[in-house]
């Protein structure tokens, strides 16, 4: 079974999806990682150099290879994944998503504490410019968030409750 972690930037996909790649016996796929791989170049340098446009692509191209690499695995998706081309549909067809709903509040203080530098959406804003992107990303990209197999809603969500929702979906 495939398992997709959706949410913002900051929401834990990456922390819970190891816990939870980890008790399950599945593979941990960060689709960001992966896709870095392929290309080899960084997200910022594909940003950089061709544009989001090209890395919704490149992005795109990583999850379709994703579903074909592997069987059993929990895959952590970049923020923006889910909301470009089909990929939500994409995901829903291959996997079960589960949707990290972490209020902006809290992602914002996480993300500051954190290197902005490598994110390429935020690197060089200020932290009230940090807030007010992630806000405004979070209610145009909430559509597509909110079709997820599962959603789980909270400051501190814990791969207990992601484990327990798997299990009763």
């Amino acid at each position: 079974m495939l398992i997709f972690l959706i949410g913002m930037m900051g929401s834990g996909k990456t922390t819970l999806g190891r816990q939870l790649a980890e008790r399950l016996g599945y593979a941990f796929v960060d689709l960001d990682e992966y896709l870095e791989k392929r290309v080899g170049r960084s997200i910022a340098e594909v940003f950089e150099q061709e544009g989001q446009e090209r890395f919704r692509e490149l992005e795109r191209e990583a999850l379709e290879a994703v579903v074909l690499d592997y069987d059993d695995a929990v895959i952590s998706t970049g923020g923006g994944a889910p909301c470009f081309f089909d990929n939500i549909d994409f995901i829903n067809r291959h996997g079960v998503s589960c949707f990290l709903d972490v209020p902006v509040e809290e992602i914002s203080r996480r993300l500051l504490a954190s290197n902005l530098q490598v994110r390429p959406l935020l690197a060089g804003k200020s932290e009230e410019e940090v807030s007010s992107f992630l806000a405004k990303t979070l209610s145009l990209r909430k559509q597509f968030y909110e079709q997820a197999n599962i959603q789980l809603k909270g400051p501190a969500i814990s791969v207990e409750q992601l484990q327990h929702l798997l299990n009763n979906n």
